[in-house]
């Protein structure tokens, strides 16, 4: 099948970027309007682990058959 993905984690990445973006925007809203109630340190923590797991998985390729 020639249409199958090249990088079998690239649809991993994508969910797991768009979750940490959420999870990240919504800390830093309520660093901004309750600053008593944010948690933008674990978020930092959080994005900078996504970036680590990203490049580590982001660019390994299959083995094509």
């Amino acid at each position: 099948m020639k249409t199958t993905l090249k990088n079998q984690y690239a649809f991993t990445n994508q969910i797991l970027i768009a979750v940490v973006s959420a999870v990240f925007g919504y800390n830093l809203y309520q660093a901004i309007v309750h600053p008593e109630n944010s948690h933008l340190i674990l978020s930092i923590i959080l994005v900078a682990m996504t970036y680590i797991v990203t490049e580590k998985y982001g660019t390994r390729k299959s083995k094509d058959n």
